[in-house]
């Protein structure tokens, strides 16, 4: 029995080896972008995207966010979701056309930028967001690499915002 338990944690650091000696030879950079058109005004649009505040109230893995204010290099603010708190710094604000946000908190083992673009279209609106990130720790990159979808928070985030467009709020 004491036998089986060794080769079995064994086996678990082995595998955790493996897993970081893979996941450090992986890029710690990534571009991932997704475009989707709303039938919204790009006023409309825009507004939802910038007005931090409310994205609890239509952002349905936000849970609060606190607006830390402007010092002279952008407004920061805090989101606290299941996945934990992230500060982020509006890095740049062009309205109705363009919105860059970086993590601005370098203990995270992840950082990066989103960047939003807002173009007219007979439809309505069409907004794409390219996340350009970084995984720092060769575990977590190997997962973001192997396990999880590099599309799946901007899918969500573009699906969270249609619904909000459609509602009109």
């Amino acid at each position: 029995m004491l036998k089986r338990i060794l080769y079995g944690a064994v086996a678990i650091v082995a595998l955790i080896a493996i897993v970081a000696i893979v996941g450090s030879f992986l890029p710690k950079g990534h571009r991932a972008s997704r475009t989707m058109i709303y039938k919204a005004p790009t006023s409309a649009v825009f507004a939802a995207i910038t007005d931090v505040e409310q994205f609890p109230n239509w952002r349905s893995d936000i849970q609060s966010v606190e607006v830390l204010g402007n010092d002279g290099r952008g407004m920061r603010f805090r989101e606290t979701s299941s996945q934990g708190v992230v500060t982020y710094r509006v890095v740049l604000r062009e309205p109705d056309k363009k919105l860059v946000t970086r993590i601005d908190d370098p203990s995270l083992p992840f950082g990066g930028s989103w960047t939003l673009e807002i173009q007219p279209v007979p439809e309505g609106t069409s907004l794409t967001i390219t996340e350009d990130g970084e995984v720092y720790n060769p575990i977590f990159r190997f997962m973001s690499k192997v396990i999880f979808s590099p599309y799946s928070t901007i899918d969500r985030y573009h699906a969270d915002l249609q619904k909000r467009t459609e509602n009109g709020k």
